[in-house]
């Protein structure tokens, strides 16, 4: 059995619902209250989601659960079989978390204080915006971000870089509206084409 903790509008559970269904596994939820975390915490130790239990194991973090998951599931693949291929997606993966993720996270940093920094806000914008023209050249001539396969990186980038074109009104999550606000500078064509098409995937 699956059971997996998650939070409504949370982009790293999005993530894992994308990569269930996939693969075809369904999962009981748990749904967690952002003012209280104690379910997680009492299963995983801490207070983020998504957190998974398959089988009696506890598994943390959106990635290395993805991950798991296609350890224990390998068909359909989220991975690719050739070594080379598997790594450019690893290496996609790692870039998205640790480079693509700093400017939304910075300028929330920014604009949650009295006195925001502006020219940091703007800096940080500019990089967004410029990294979204990298996935637009990126899609050109493909269906999914590593060709015509929906892969892990497909799974890492879409919660968040759909906020180019989807935001659920009922959303009001600061990091979701600067996602929202600095995305929509102009019109995209292949992300925005990649975005309906990856939202058009089931979700467990």
């Amino acid at each position: 059995m699956i059971r997996l903790y998650r939070a409504r509008f949370s982009t790293n559970v999005e993530r894992v619902a994308l990569a269930l269904a996939h693969k075809g596994l369904e999962a009981e939820s748990v749904w967690i209250d952002y003012g209280d975390r104690s379910l997680v915490e009492r299963v995983s130790g801490q207070g983020l989601v998504p957190v998974i239990e398959y089988d009696g194991e506890v598994v943390a973090d959106s990635m290395e659960i993805v991950r798991f998951l296609e350890e224990r599931r390998p068909s359909p693949p989220l991975f690719p079989r050739d070594p080379a291929r598997r790594a450019e997606v690893l290496v996609f993966v790692d870039w998205f978390n640790r480079v693509w993720k700093r400017p939304p996270n910075e300028i929330e940093a920014e604009l949650s204080k009295s006195q925001p920094d502006r020219a940091r806000v703007a800096e940080m914008a500019e990089l967004m915006r410029a990294y979204l023209d990298l996935f637009e050249d990126l899609l050109t001539g493909r269906e999914y971000l590593m060709g015509a396969e929906f892969t892990t990186a497909d799974v890492a980038a879409f919660p968040f870089v759909k906020y180019a074109a989807l935001h659920d009104p009922e959303d009001d999550e600061l990091f979701h509206r600067i996602l929202r606000d600095y995305q929509r500078d102009r019109h995209r064509p292949r992300v925005e084409a990649w975005i309906r098409r990856v939202d058009q995937r089931p979700r467990a």
